[in-house]
């Protein structure tokens, strides 16, 4: 028993604690209850914003068994992301930069501090429709396409059927995500975005192998991480083949319905397939993360130096009881700004 203890992992707890996102000109880090969002500003300065996020698995256990945890994480990460992405965009004055339109007026004027909620309500419901769009009817339906071309050509003699259904739609919808990715990614912004990705995975490396916190350390660290959101979205694309070959594929809108209904599923494997790669990597896990990691080649980019002083102040500040000295260190910094700021204002008057 104690030679067991002994041969532990002593990084082992690392693994899985602490997990983050690229937002805009920053990274977003979270860890348990505590999350963190370190903003570079157009000064050169990082802006932290610290926040609480409790999962509702907390308050319901029943919530947090396999597979529904999955679901219920999806959902908390889609409000967590639109979070993120509000005080990354107030924190660099984005949204104040430019004068609102008349449309933009009349929207402030009807939803007044609402106005974030409804637009974010909104965005949620058009991207869901264009994933379900993009990824389930226009795969089944090109696919239902090629077996009636088949079937013509053939004089019937030969058509898509079986499994291969599934196959062809599994192809189809990994070239629409690649393809996706590749056009998104020659914008500036989003390249740059992906920096970040790249800077926020290196620097969650370097803590979980136990190394100290500097841009030299994080620096020679991977960028490809199993735990990412762009390798869930890939299993879920694979996952989704497999669920397939027991659909019925003789019925497009049946075949649709079915697919759209088992959506939950697939997120529910796919969560737990990516929590299992992140914390017990081995040679299965190894080799089935693989096409995930060959994806993020195109979500993540080289960060530059700046970039990952923003993630490894983000970790930092989602880590409060391993960091405590850079805590206190911040917030002396910020009380000495608010008496500079106060000072000035005495002098003023």
């Amino acid at each position: 028993m104690a030679d067991k203890e002994k041969n532990k992992d002593p990084l082992a707890c690392r693994l899985g604690k602490v997990g983050g996102q690229a937002v805009i000109e920053g990274v977003m880090m979270k860890s348990g209850d505590d999350m963190a969002i370190a903003s570079r500003m157009p000064d050169g300065s990082i802006k932290l914003t610290k926040d609480k996020f409790v999962s509702v698995r907390k308050k319901y256990k029943i919530l947090n068994i396999p597979l529904l945890r999955g679901i219920v994480n999806f959902v908390e990460m889609m409000i967590l992301s639109y979070k993120t992405l509000s005080v990354s965009t107030e924190a660099l004055g984005i949204d104040e930069e430019e004068e609102m339109s008349k449309f933009e007026k009349w929207l402030m004027k009807k939803f007044g501090k609402g106005i974030m909620t409804f637009i974010m309500v909104i965005s949620t419901i058009l991207g869901l429709l264009l994933a379900l769009l993009l990824f389930t009817v226009l795969p089944t339906a090109t696919t239902a396409g090629l077996d009636w071309v088949v079937n013509k050509i053939s004089g019937g003699d030969f058509g898509i059927d079986g499994y291969w259904v599934s196959v062809i739609e599994g192809l189809l919808k990994i070239v629409i995500f690649v393809a996706y990715l590749s056009l998104v990614s020659l914008m500036n912004d989003i390249k740059r975005t992906f920096q970040y990705h790249g800077a926020e995975h290196k620097s969650v490396f370097c803590y979980e192998k136990g190394l100290d916190l500097t841009v030299e350390n994080v620096r020679k660290q991977s960028r490809y991480h199993p735990r990412c959101g762009t390798s869930f979205m890939f299993m879920m694309i694979l996952l989704g083949i497999i669920i397939g070959i027991f659909l019925p594929s003789d019925n497009m809108l049946l075949r649709t319905g079915l697919k759209i209904l088992l959506v939950p599923l697939s997120v529910g494997l796919g969560f737990e397939f990516i929590m299992l790669a992140g914390k017990h990597p081995n040679p299965v896990t190894n080799i089935l993360s693989v096409p995930g990691l060959w994806v993020q080649r195109i979500t993540t980019k080289e960060p530059d130096d700046k970039q990952i002083e923003c993630a490894i102040a983000a970790i930092k500040a989602a880590l409060p009881a391993e960091f405590p000295e850079e805590i206190k260190e911040e917030e002396q910094e910020m009380s000495e700004e608010t008496d500079d700021k106060s000072l000035s204002d005495s002098e003023n008057i």
